[in-house]
């Protein structure tokens, strides 16, 4: 093998791949020296060396310098040995030795030939076969490969490990029955048909915008999930939109959604000159334009967070109007909305879709009851 074109090879592939030089010349001397106990039927005592500025190859059969003359080859005889486990505490143990000289060489013997040798370690004899070259190449391609390939999953997976909860834009690319795949570089997402937004068409080629919902490691590489219903992906679309979001400026409390029909999010700001309902609106509605437009027409109310809950119950109540809120118990979380006629319909909702997302987006079970209704369990509002 030409060892000027085997480093241009890999240093193209490494360059190439984003892979560690260190990593492809590990597999190389993994698969040469299967290569070379195969061919040229070798015991395991073999051990390669690919030099990493020239990619010279050269293999070497090393002896354990064991013991002493007095040992008989047929002879067993217990050796000690020092077991170290994971947390440092040593334990000696004991095992069956059988001596090899194909692998052991004496001690004494061992000292003619390196002076002041120890037992325990090795002496080596380059054995490289005069037509390696042609065994190295035809038997260690598809190991390297496969070693790449594992090098590149990993590096993958460390790229989308700690991505859970974070939005991404990729290109549709294909389809199936029940699922999208969204391309992401050098790995796929996967983009459940049930987890886009209802009425929704996604054109293959489009780029398109998910939150990943879960990262798991694969045989293959990470697999990715994604939505575009999650209630976290509104939050990150108001982040990407909305610069006082993604500075800490203004601080969403809370996001309820219900996908296709009604997004309510919850924010508020510690600055008492910033305007945090505004800000994310945008003059004249750009800001949330720009959000409700990606969402495919799902309305969206931004409530301003209270930290006295009626007060935030009366405005995840939005957009009705002329509310009395009571907090009915402060420990189980339960409130009571009183309202007038005709506001009823607002505060309760489509198929009570507006008092569910208040609900979810306080943390508080809400009644809403008509002021004719309170009177009858006894409480008295002052219109």
């Amino acid at each position: 093998m030409n060892s000027k074109k085997f480093m241009k090879a890999l240093n193209d592939l490494a360059e190439e791949k984003g892979i560690d030089k260190d990593v492809i010349f590990d597999a190389m001397e993994l698969a040469l020296t299967s290569a070379y106990k195969k061919n040229y039927h070798s015991l395991s005592n073999v051990r390669v060396d690919i030099n990493r500025e020239t990619g010279d190859i050269k293999i070497f059969s090393y002896k354990t310098v064991v013991f002493s003359e007095e040992f008989e080859k047929e002879d067993g005889k217990l050796e000690t040995q020092i077991i170290t486990d994971e947390d440092g505490n040593e334990t000696e143990v004991e095992k069956e030795f059988y001596f090899d000289d194909r692998i052991h060489i004496t001690l004494e013997n061992a000292q003619k030939k390196v002076p002041g040798i120890k037992i325990g370690e090795t002496i080596e004899k380059e054995v490289t076969p005069k037509d390696f070259g042609r065994v190295a190449a035809s038997t260690a391609k598809q190991v390297v490969i496969q070693k790449i390939r594992e090098a590149e999953r990993e590096i993958i997976n460390s790229e989308f490990e700690d991505k859970e909860g974070e939005m991404i834009t990729g290109v549709a690319s294909m389809e199936d029955q029940r699922n999208y795949y969204i391309e992401l570089g050098r790995t796929q997402g996967i983009l459940p048909k049930k987890e886009i937004i209802p009425g929704e068409k996604i054109q293959m080629g489009s780029s398109i915008k998910a939150y990943i919902t879960k990262v798991e490691n694969g045989s293959k590489g990470p697999i990715i999930l994604l939505s575009r219903k999650h209630y976290g992906f509104v939050k990150r679309l108001f982040e990407l939109d909305v610069p006082e979001i993604n500075e800490g400026i203004i601080l969403v409390y809370s996001v309820a959604r219900e996908a296709g029909n009604r997004t309510k999010i919850a924010v508020y700001s510690e600055n008492p000159n910033v305007e945090a309902v505004g800000s994310c609106i945008g003059e004249r509605g750009s800001r949330i334009n720009n959000i409700i437009k990606e969402l495919n027409g799902e309305k969206i109310d931004v409530v301003k967070y209270e930290s006295d809950p009626s007060k935030f119950i009366e405005n995840a109540l939005s957009p009705a109007k002329d509310l009395h809120i009571f907090i009915t118990d402060e420990k189980k979380r339960k409130a009571m909305a009183i309202v007038n006629k005709d506001n009823l319909s607002l505060a309760i909702g489509k198929k009570g879709l507006n008092v569910r997302l208040a609900s979810r987006l306080t943390h508080y079970t809400i009644d809403v009851l008509t002021i004719e209704e309170a009177k009858e369990k006894g409480i008295s509002i002052v219109e």
